[in-house]
């Protein structure tokens, strides 16, 4: 039967580390299915920073001393272990008779040289490799020695194993050596081909790159295009900062966001690329406190806040009119925070969260792109904060085949992967749920002309979403509280409003559409007033369509 490209479907799956584990989404099973890589149990330590990143079909943990892989692509022949290893791209071949014949492309061989990896592929009427035959080398990188073995398991991927260098090899007796993987790592991304490293805390102004399209050679060479290299990013003499993230876009820049300055590099760093500077005075927060949009900008949390880079451009904060004490405000400490970033591609804005390691405590903002193109005038950030329990820990915006599960979604402190559900009125929070208490306020509102004068509210007309009486299809919104405030300045209104204040009037607004009742003729009297809506009731929600107030001069100076 022919096939068409039309047939052919790339298809994703979900990776996750929780509990000392690797876990991913078994499609073969049903999506959205989570298995744990038994293998992996205990590997781990997820209680520390944990970085993972795709490279090849693999899955790359960074974790501190626990440098691992997640192979998804290659089968593993198990075997006595050999004297000389055949090398990363050499070709095995077990001939089993008939004409049938099992191939491999070797990719990795494991330091004790009794297990080889590789992408298995079939001649004739074999389907994959057997026990019973011997399994030879081309030889045409390094000598295999003994020249066969006969494999005594094969297995079929997935694979867990360390992340390391290669074995070393001979060829006509020459023995090449590939390097050593630094000691530590925190931080790890992949870049132009290459695996980079970097967070060693024996060396944490360092970053390193493996050899491009071979992650297990680190032997640095001169005059090599492809070679692995070392480096770092401060001027000729002097120390440099701590390199806090690695932040890869295609294989265009990479971005080094450190304690207190910014770089990035423009090409490969063995064929003609350079380093240059981003800010001298603006960091970057942590390990995963930065995004790109779906234009490839960048946003990240900085020294002043949030900021916004058009690379190489210098960033630009844009949090510094609308929230110019955010930074203070929230106090975040890389040693008991974390603060991660994601851009959501349904709904067009970036998920900020701010987490408290210890109890899962957080302080998050919506940064809405869907209002406007943020810069230093308009920053449109909604602050949110979700239940202890469902502390974001990790943000990733999964691009699932199956549109169920195509969402931003959480890692949370409990362990739980959620989700943000439309149709969904109060927050999960395990075996139970936790009601929303959704607001928004309206204010200072200036009551007369003058601002040493008071003026009346009377009346306010609220108009909730829907449709009144029976049917229709739209959503309909639930009941709607208000709360309405007056003072004197419009800063006591927005204290009053800020902390919860007992209202000079307040209600319900019955939903949905209008309704009896939808006009408040209270009167409130002040030279400001604010304005609180919202619905704190478990399982509801509220829509609003239209407010209208109407300010009254009442004549008396203040």
């Amino acid at each position: 039967m022919a096939v068409s490209i039309s047939d052919v479907i790339a298809y994703k799956r979900l990776a996750a580390a929780g509990n000392n584990a690797f876990w991913y989404e078994d499609i073969d099973v049903a999506a959205g299915t989570m298995t744990k890589l038994d293998d992996s149990d205990g590997d781990i330590d997820t209680s520390d920073q944990l970085i993972m990143f795709e490279a090849f079909q693999k899955a790359f943990i960074v974790n501190g001393a626990n440098l691992k892989v997640a192979d998804f692509v290659n089968t593993k022949l198990t075997c006595d272990a050999l004297t000389d290893p055949p090398a990363h791209g050499d070709v095995l071949t077990q001939d089993q008779g008939d004409g049938d014949y099992a191939f491999m492309i070797v990719d990795f061989v494991t330091k004790a040289k009794t297990a080889i990896y590789g992408y298995a592929y079939y001649g004739g009427d074999a389907t994959a490799f057997d026990t019973a035959n011997t399994v030879a080398s081309d030889d045409a990188n390094a000598d295999m020695n003994p020249a066969t073995f006969t494999p005594s398991a094969v297995t079929a991927k997935p694979h867990w194993y360390t992340w390391t260098t290669y074995p070393d090899t001979k060829k006509d007796d020459v023995t090449k050596d590939y390097g050593d993987m630094p000691n530590k790592a925190y931080l790890g991304c992949l870049y132009n081909g290459r695996g980079v490293l970097s967070g060693n805390p024996e060396e944490p102004t360092q970053w390193y790159m493996t050899r491009q399209f071979n992650l297990w050679d680190m032997a640095y060479l001169a005059n090599d295009a492809q070679t692995p290299i070392k480096g770092g990013n401060a001027n000729a003499g002097l120390l440099g900062d701590i390199v806090r993230n690695l932040i890869p876009y295609k294989d265009t820049f990479l971005g080094f966001g450190c304690a207190s300055t910014s770089s990035v590099m423009m090409g490969d760093p063995a064929m003609g690329g350079i380093i240059r500077s981003l800010d001298k005075t603006t960091g970057i927060y942590g390990a995963k406190s930065w995004c790109f949009d779906k234009n490839g900008i960048l946003y990240f949390w900085g020294t002043n806040g949030i900021y916004k880079c058009i690379v190489p451009q210098a960033p630009i904060c844009i949090s510094q009119i609308s929230l110019p004490q955010l930074i203070s405000d929230e106090a975040a400490d890389p040693s008991t925070h974390r603060i991660t970033m994601e851009y959501d591609h349904l709904e067009t804005g970036i998920l900020i969260c701010i987490t408290k390691l210890s109890d899962g405590s957080n302080s998050n903002y919506w940064l809405d792109l869907k209002v406007a193109d943020p810069t230093p005038e308009i920053c449109p950030l909604f602050p949110e904060d979700y239940p202890d329990e469902c502390g974001p820990y990790s943000l990733f915006f999964y691009a699932a085949n199956d549109t169920d599960y195509k969402s931003l979604l959480v890692g949370c402190k409990d362990g739980y992967i959620r989700k943000f559900d439309k149709a969904t009125k109060s927050d999960n929070i395990g075996e139970t749920s936790q009601l929303i208490d959704s607001y928004c306020t309206f204010g200072p509102i200036p009551l007369s002309g003058l601002p040493n004068k008071e003026g009346k509210l009377a009346p306010l007309s609220i108009i909730t979403g829907g449709v009144s009486g029976a049917g229709g299809t739209e959503t309909d919104s639930d009941d709607i509280y208000y709360k309405i405030y007056a003072a004197d300045t419009a800063a006591k209104v927005i204290e009053d409003l800020r902390a919860g204040a007992t209202p000079k009037v307040s209600g319900t607004i019955a939903a949905p559409g209008w309704r009896r009742g939808s006009i408040i003729n209270k009167k409130v009297r002040g030279a400001f007033a604010g304005i609180k809506l919202g619905n704190n009731t478990a399982d509801e929600g509220w829509l609003l369509e239209c407010l209208v107030p109407i300010k009254k001069s009442s004549g008396r100076n203040i």
